[in-house]
């Protein structure tokens, strides 16, 4: 491993990932762009029947997956845990339906195990915490955001994998995303509707986390939980809004409220 972390490649890939400087934070932002743009043709390709043309590019979209992937595994000190990550284990089944779609031939499950790259959002965010100043100071409401579009952005994809099939209110991904949201936020126009057991059963589940978690995400973006006031004695930073006292010392703090009309 000392070898392996004097090389010249090691300390290379080690700064773009994990340094501070321009160029790594360009190399981050190049990486998001590209995850964000993977993640948009999955979405797109859902309109398209696929062709030759879509396999190259998903094989080519695998191998750039398989390459970083490669590459963040090859700088980790503790290779086997990072191995064993939910979200290193979720990339490893995107490169397989990516590199292997023979593996199996319902392109609809092959599109939600593709959308769990989503995922990455989050390994992403934590490196911007550490380098950005503004992630840190809002990274409460930045993480619900982002809490927010992943949980959307599965659950549509559960909705088109069940549905697409079977059902003709649903044809693509912008379809099942109207379903989704519409139900989420118990709107519910009734012009598309699930089909089958199956689709019965997610659309109740939906609607349940239509009333719990989805409304809770909300909340948190637009009125978070917590706010942030350095106590002067012990450096706490995160307190109740209606806070006094610090939870953690017992000093007086003095949060700046809206106060009542």
């Amino acid at each position: 491993m000392d070898k392996i972390e004097n090389s010249k490649l090691y300390t290379q890939l080690d700064e773009l990932y994990n340094g501070s400087g321009k160029n790594s934070n360009i190399f981050r932002v190049v990486l998001i762009t590209v995850d964000v743009l993977s993640i948009l043709y999955f979405v797109v390709a859902s309109f398209f029947h696929h062709t030759d043309d879509f396999h190259a590019l998903e094989v080519g979209i695998g191998i750039y997956y398989l390459i970083e992937f490669n590459a963040r595994l090859y700088i980790s000190k503790q290779r086997l845990k990072y191995l064993l990550n939910p979200i290193s284990l979720a990339d490893i089944v995107v490169i397989l339906s990516l590199l292997a779609p023979a593996l199996t031939e319902n392109f609809a499950f092959l599109r939600l195990i593709r959308s769990l790259r989503i995922l990455r959002s989050y390994q992403l965010l934590k490196t911007m915490r550490k380098q950005s100043k503004f992630v840190r100071l809002h990274e409460d409401i930045i993480f619900s955001i982002v809490n927010l579009f992943v949980f959307i952005f599965i659950v549509t994809a559960l909705v088109y994998v069940l549905q697409v099939d079977v059902n003709p209110g649903i044809s693509n991904y912008f379809e099942a995303l109207y379903f989704t949201v519409a139900t989420l936020t118990t709107t519910g126009f009734g012009d598309v509707t699930l089909i089958g057991t199956s689709g019965h059963l997610l659309a109740i589940l939906i609607m349940i986390f239509g009333i719990t978690l989805f409304l809770r995400l909300i909340q948190t973006i637009f009125r978070p939980g917590k706010v942030r006031h350095e106590c002067p004695s012990c450096g706490l930073i995160r307190h109740d809004a209606d806070a006094v006292h610090c939870k953690h010392c017992g000093t007086i703090i003095h949060i700046q409220s809206e106060g009542s009309n």
